[in-house]
């Protein structure tokens, strides 16, 4: 007789995330390391039994997951970790879930890598107005004579702001140090030292003298309510001619009557791949300008993308059975200042 020393476990996510985190391969690897208490996902714990969810010492959680409540910790007595396979866990983390000491992880640094390979490619797209020229379907491919005279088209000793030095915005500086050598990368954000950018080879300036000097601005800082519109009408007025915002952080960062005012002008260009609202309406004046290039949320992690969170999650687990300290164990003080 053997005895099944597998931890009881539960998914909390919706079937889309499912299907997007675990193949059979990577669902056979996670009951291999849990005892599932439910065979499918779930989004709320109405219908399973309170003697099951009793059993639960951990939550594998995703997009789709509940709020884990005061009603719904009552019901999970025995909770000893939450391991989020995606980024955010702010919709599922409560003072009830804080306050029994439950460890909680997030997938946030493998979330970064795609966000920040994104935002790379459209800061260099950026440096040579390819998504402006490139909006007429490469009619301007007759006029490249007339092109060799702009010299805003180039990537070659270019200042570059980067807003918030968060996961995504220090691998950004990173990929930036490799790709662009020349450029001159300038950093804002009130909760790191000087030190620390300057070892990843940028430089920490208020974001007021930032911004008179950069060619692209690059969003990186968590959505809180002191950062809500901190890219505001003054913010984008002090922006130089020719100057484009990128963003794949939260749409919330910006004003967007204001940025709509701004690019209507023509002075300032916008990749956006995050808006306020998500998405956009659409009569939305950004939808038609020559100057905005939008996408539809997709710089985070897709298709096989996820599986780096999946498997991240999975190696969490094991430190877990292991009795180890869990690599991206998150704390209510970090939540604070991050996504």
């Amino acid at each position: 007789m053997t005895t099944d020393d597998r931890p009881a476990g539960l998914l909390l996510m919706n079937d889309l995330a499912h299907r997007m985190h675990f193949d059979a391969a990577r669902h056979a690897e996670l009951e291999r390391r849990i005892r599932l208490v439910a065979p499918s996902p779930r989004t709320l714990l109405e219908g399973l039994d309170d003697a099951a969810l009793a059993e639960v010492e951990v939550i594998v959680s995703s997009w789709g997951a509940p709020e884990l409540d005061e009603a719904a910790m009552a019901r999970l007595p025995g909770l000893r970790a939450l391991l989020h396979g995606a980024g955010s866990v702010r919709g599922i983390v409560t003072e009830a879930l804080w306050s029994r000491g439950v460890e909680v992880t997030s997938n946030v640094d493998a979330n970064a890598v795609p966000v920040a390979e994104f935002a790379l490619a459209a800061i260099v797209f950026a440096g040579k107005q390819a998504f402006r020229l490139g909006r007429d379907g490469g009619a301007q491919l007759d006029g490249r004579r007339e092109l060799g005279e702009r010299f805003d088209l180039s990537n070659y000793e270019r200042t570059i702001g980067i807003v918030g030095f968060s996961r995504i915005g220090r691998r950004v500086v990173e990929l930036l140090r490799v790709v662009l050598p020349t450029a001159r990368i300038l950093v804002h954000d009130p909760y790191v030292d000087a030190d620390a950018v300057a070892t990843a080879g940028a430089e920490l300036l208020p974001l007021e003298r930032i911004l008179p000097q950069v060619s692209v601005l690059s969003l990186h800082a968590p959505a809180l309510d002191s950062t809500r519109g901190m890219i505001g009408a003054a913010e984008l007025a002090a922006l130089p001619d020719g100057a484009t915002l990128v963003n794949t952080a939260r749409g919330a960062l910006v004003d967007h009557a204001a940025l709509e005012s701004a690019c209507a002008s023509g002075r300032l260009s916008a990749v956006l791949d995050v808006t306020e609202p998500e998405p956009l309406p659409a009569d939305s004046p950004l939808r038609a300008m020559p100057n905005v290039f939008l996408t539809p949320h997709i710089a985070g992690s897709l298709g096989s993308e996820v599986h780096r969170m999946t498997d991240e999650t999975l190696a969490e687990l094991d430190r877990f059975r292991r009795g180890e300290a869990l690599a991206h164990r998150l704390t209510l003080a970090v939540l604070t200042t991050s996504a």
